[in-house]
């Protein structure tokens, strides 16, 4: 009989105060910036070092490129298997040149596995979508670089 004495006393002490509750998907949440959704790739900044792929603990990255005719090494696919990838957040980490980056998308369900093996185009226009719906966290990034 305590015991839902306690519990009715917690739960009348919330009524009064002001609800939580988001109506999602109608109201959709303002994630803070250090939020790991799915990745975003740069690939103009992508110097092909396979370090990204090395530290990746469930093994989800695969990349590959070779020179051009200046020398310098050249992105051509870079792929991310999202069926195994946890967003622990270690290739942005080791990235050198910033080319993989975390974003706010996190919805990714479907129907079958095949759409959880994203490309380098996919993540490329996931890059483009985060940078219209942030302007001023990519400005600020900008200005953290010069």
């Amino acid at each position: 009989m305590l015991g839902f004495l306690k519990g009715m006393s917690v739960t009348l002490r919330q009524l009064p105060k002001k609800k939580v509750t988001v109506q999602y998907p109608d109201v959709r949440p303002e994630w803070p910036e250090r939020f790991r959704g799915v990745h975003r790739f740069i690939p103009e900044l992508c110097i092909n070092c396979n370090q990204c792929a090395r530290i990746c603990p469930t093994d989800c990255i695969s990349l590959g490129g070779d020179r051009d005719h200046n020398k310098k090494m050249r992105i051509d696919t870079f792929d991310i298997n999202f069926d195994t990838c946890i967003l622990c957040d270690l290739c942005t980490e080791v990235c050198p040149t910033e080319a993989i980056l975390m974003s706010d998308t996190f919805e990714l369900a479907s129907e079958t596995r095949d759409d959880f093996y994203l490309d380098m185009n996919w993540l490329y226009a996931n890059q483009q979508r985060y940078e219209q719906n942030h302007p001023e966290r990519v400005e600020a990034q900008v200005g953290e670089g010069e």
